[in-house]
C-alpha cells in the first residue's frame, strides 16, 4: 500500500475542519494550519443559527451524510416572534425546525469545539498559531471572511428572561438588515446585522436595545460587547489548480440574511473530498450544481429585500399566514427559479462583487502576487 497523501488546509473554522474530516474519511492525511491559538476565537460564545429551510430535508441529516456528527449543542427553533418597523407583532411557526440555535467559540459544547474534537478523533493534524500563506502542493483555503459585506454588532449577556427568539425589521434599527434577540437557558445574544452605514453600528445597537426593552421587557445582566463581519460573493471559479476555496474564503455565505454555517460545512467537505480522491475538478461541479443556484437565488432575494423599505417590510410580514408552516414558505422562496436566476443576472449580480482574483501561476492562499509585482504607490 502506498504512502498516504498529505492534504493541507488553511483555516480551522467549520469549512476547514469539515474538509479535514472528509480527507480522513477518504484515507488521506489532513494537515490543518490555523493562525489563531484555538478554534472559534473569532467568536465569544454568541448564539448563531444553523439554517434549516433552504432544502426540504433536515440539515442535521445532510451533515450526517457528510460524516459530520451533530454532537454539538443545538436547539431546534420552531417559533420566531417578528416585529415590523411600527412594532406590530407577527409570530411564525413551523413543524420542522426553521433553524438550530448553536453557540460559537472555543468552549465545550460550541460548534467549533465539537468540530475540532471530531477532526482530531478522525486523525487530522491541527497546527495552531501557524498561518499558511502558500500551498505549493495544493490544498483547501478556508481562512474566513476577507471583507465586510455585512457586520454584526451587539451584546452577550446573562438574563432571567424566558427562552425566546425575536427579530425586528426596521431601517431605523438595522439598515437593509435586521435586529435580533436570542434567549436560551439564561444566556442571551442581542445584535444588529447591518448591510450599510457600518460606522454607526453603535447607534443601531442602542436603538435595538430600547426597542426590545419596550416590546419584550429586555433585561440584560453582565453585558459584554461583541461583533463580527461576513462576506458573500459568487466568484467565477473557486479553484486555482489544486487549491480549492471553501466557506467564506469563497464568499459562500447567504447574501440575504447572512447565514453561512451550513454552506461552510458543505463546501469544506466537498473540497476535502475532491482533493483526497484526486479529482479537484469535482469541486467545481459541486459548486456549480449545489451552491451557485442557491447563492444566485439568495442574491436575488437580497436585491428585492433592499428595495422594500419600511413600508415594504410591514407589508411582507403581514402577508405571512397566521396559520400554516412558515418553513415551507421560506423553502419556496429560497428554491432556485428561472426568474430568480434572470433577476440575478439583470440586477442582483451588480451588488455582489467578486471576492477572488485567482492568478493561475500562483500558490498563495490569498493572492499577493499582484502586490509584489506592481511598483509601490507614489
Amino acid at each position: 500500500m502506498g504512502a498516504k497523501q498529505v492534504i493541507e488546509i488553511s483555516g480551522a473554522g467549520p469549512a476547514g475542519l469539515a474538509a479535514a474530516m472528509a480527507v480522513r474519511a477518504a484515507g488521506q492525511h489532513a494537515l490543518v494550519y490555523e493562525k489563531r491559538a484555538d478554534v472559534g476565537t473569532r467568536f465569544h460564545g454568541d448564539f448563531q443559527g444553523l439554517e434549516n429551510w433552504t432544502t426540504q430535508g433536515d440539515v442535521l441529516v445532510e451533515l450526517a451524510s457528510l460524516g459530520i456528527n451533530t454532537d454539538f449543542e443545538h436547539i431546534p427553533i420552531h417559533k420566531v416572534v417578528s416585529f415590523d418597523p411600527a412594532g406590530a407583532i407577527k409570530t411564525v411557526r413551523s413543524e420542522l425546525p426553521m433553524f438550530y440555535l448553536v453557540r460559537r467559540g472555543s468552549h465545550p459544547g460550541s460548534l467549533d469545539y465539537a468540530l475540532k474534537d471530531q477532526a482530531l478523533a478522525a486523525g487530522a493534524e491541527i497546527r495552531f498559531s501557524s498561518p499558511a500563506s502558500h500551498l505549493p502542493n495544493g490544498g483547501v483555503v478556508a481562512e474566513g471572511p476577507r471583507r465586510a459585506d455585512a457586520i454584526v454588532a451587539g451584546y452577550l449577556f446573562d438574563t432571567d428572561m424566558a427562552d425566546g427568539i425575536y427579530v425586528a425589521i426596521s431601517e431605523e434599527l438595522a439598515p437593509l438588515g435586521y435586529a435580533y434577540l436570542l434567549i436560551n437557558q439564561g444566556l442571551g445574544t442581542l445584535a444588529v446585522c447591518v448591510f450599510k452605514d457600518f460606522h454607526n453600528e453603535r447607534i443601531y445597537v442602542e436603538r435595538s436595545i430600547g426597542f426590545f426593552e419596550k416590546h419584550v421587557s429586555l433585561h440584560m445582566l453582565n453585558p459584554r460587547r461583541f461583533g463580527g463581519t461576513g462576506n458573500f460573493s459568487l466568484p467565477q471559479s473557486v479553484r486555482k489548480g489544486n487549491i480549492l476555496y471553501a466557506g467564506e474564503a469563497a464568499g459562500s455565505q447567504d447574501p440575504l440574511f447572512g447565514f453561512g454555517i451550513r454552506w461552510a460545512l458543505l463546501t469544506g467537505a466537498a473540497a476535502g473530498r475532491a482533493l483526497a480522491t484526486g479529482n479537484p475538478s469535482q469541486y467545481d461541479q459541486v459548486f456549480k450544481h449545489r451552491i451557485r443556484p442557491y447563492q444566485q437565488t439568495a442574491a436575488a432575494n437580497r436585491w428585492l429585500y433592499e428595495h422594500l423599505g419600511n413600508r415594504g417590510y410591514s407589508f411582507a410580514l403581514r402577508r405571512f399566514p397566521d396559520g400554516g408552516d412558515v418553513r415551507d414558505r421560506m423553502n419556496r422562496s429560497c428554491a432556485p427559479r428561472w426568474w430568480k436566476r434572470a433577476l440575478y443576472h439583470l440586477a442582483a449580480s451588480q451588488r455582489v462583487e467578486p471576492i477572488l482574483d485567482l492568478h493561475a501561476d500562483c500558490d498563495c492562499t490569498w493572492c499577493r502576487c499582484e502586490r509584489h509585482m506592481s511598483p509601490p504607490p507614489a
